[in-house]
């Protein structure tokens, strides 16, 4: 049930490679959290890509876009889900997917961030009110905790 943000320089991932990294990214988290091949539990899988103007990316105060293309993602998820090789499966994944997804042709060298951002139980509001981690494993599917849906 992440929520991701993920931000590209302006133009980086058009058409087909943008719903590309959109599917790889989902997938990628999926994996990572467990999360069952199901359009319902997939739907609270949300990816939001925000695209950079030339010259607002910089790294050192330089803007290097064009000679890198930065690739940064925040991935909010409930507190819980994830273990250490979990962590590290999600952001291998998430690696491959804006390796995978980049246009033929696009000479820069890939440079990504990856922020996993677990959000403390009790502190997620979902439609007015608060989640906790069995509602989510609930909603969401996750295979390795539906003990918790069930209590």
């Amino acid at each position: 049930m992440p929520q991701i943000l993920v931000y590209v320089p302006r133009d980086s991932f058009p058409g087909d490679a943008r719903a590309g990294l959109v599917r790889r990214i989902t997938d990628a988290a999926a994996k990572a959290e467990q999360i069952p091949d199901n359009p319902r539990k997939r739907m609270l899988c949300w990816v939001l890509i925000e695209e950079t103007d030339t010259g607002a990316w910089t790294c050192g105060g330089a803007d290097v876009t064009e000679r890198v293309l930065p690739c940064f993602a925040m991935v909010h998820l409930p507190a819980g889900v994830l273990d250490d090789g979990s962590r590290a499966t999600c952001v291998q994944a998430m690696h491959d997917a804006f390796q995978q997804s980049r246009p033929a042709g696009d000479p820069r060298q890939l440079v990504t961030s990856i922020v996993l951002n677990e959000v403390a139980d009790g502190t997620w509001g979902a439609n007015g009110t608060i989640w906790h981690l069995p509602q989510f494993a609930q909603a969401a599917g996750f295979a390795h905790l539906q003990h918790l849906a069930a209590a």
